[in-house]
């Protein structure tokens, strides 16, 4: 009887292990590529499913990646991105790609997290400086890093994560996240843009600045959030 429940205990640890691990849903089939009307599906995992018989190669493909995006923005970058959105095919394969530009001199990815996913970044042209940050739990130590052309850095899951171009030219990387569609919170503009405004005393507590400095700080991402 030990015997038993000893197997029943490890079966239902493997369950639950299994379903904390899964970030995205495991494939049930070979694909199952996304499609947005529902009555031309057949399947349902993840996403409503395209017909299989009627799956091409272009659903599984994009192009552009190799083309400069403008960086002449507020913060001084361009995130590209390659997800389901893009590729249906991704929908269920638990992977995506962005592109990032930076503008000379400073121009940055500012600090966000992923919420569902995982990143590894590869530095294509350029000098980067990269980190994140833990959680609370690890009395939120800052991990950093100054990337040359070539080198990779990672971005644990959830962590707040950042990079700047450190170089008098622009600079360009590339990125694999561990999910078809990770997610992007970007700490300020979630913060002081939301919307409706979190109450200026909430924040002005939280970050000991003045109550009138968090309002123009809200403004300011207020705005730029809904431009």
């Amino acid at each position: 009887m030990k015997g038993v429940h000893f197997l029943l205990n490890v079966a239902i640890l493997a369950l639950a292990t299994s379903i904390a691990c899964a970030y995205d849903p495991s494939p049930l089939q070979d694909f199952c590529v996304a499609i947005d009307d529902p009555k031309k599906a057949l399947f349902v995992n993840g996403k409503f499913c395209k017909n299989p018989k009627l799956v091409k190669p272009n659903d599984f493909s994009t192009s552009g990646l190799n083309i400069p995006r403008p960086t002449n923005n507020a913060v001084g970058s361009n995130v590209t991105m390659v997800n389901v959105d893009i590729i249906p095919g991704l929908n269920t394969q638990g992977i995506s790609l962005v592109r990032i530009d930076y503008a000379p001199n400073g121009g940055e990815n500012p600090p966000h997290i992923h919420p569902r996913g995982s990143e590894i970044l590869f530095v294509a042209e350029g000098t980067l400086y990269v980190g994140f940050v833990s959680s609370n739990q690890d009395n939120n130590r800052l991990f950093s890093k100054i990337l040359n052309k070539g080198d990779v850095f990672v971005f644990p899951i959830g962590m707040i994560h950042f990079q700047v171009n450190l170089g008098h030219t622009p600079a360009v990387a590339f990125a694999s996240l561990s999910s078809q569609n990770a997610g992007v919170i970007t700490v300020a503009n979630t913060v002081f843009g939301s919307n409706p405004p979190i109450n200026p005393y909430v924040l002005a507590r939280a970050f000991k600045l003045y109550k009138n400095v968090v309002i123009k700080l809200q403004k300011q991402f207020f705005a730029e959030n809904n431009s």
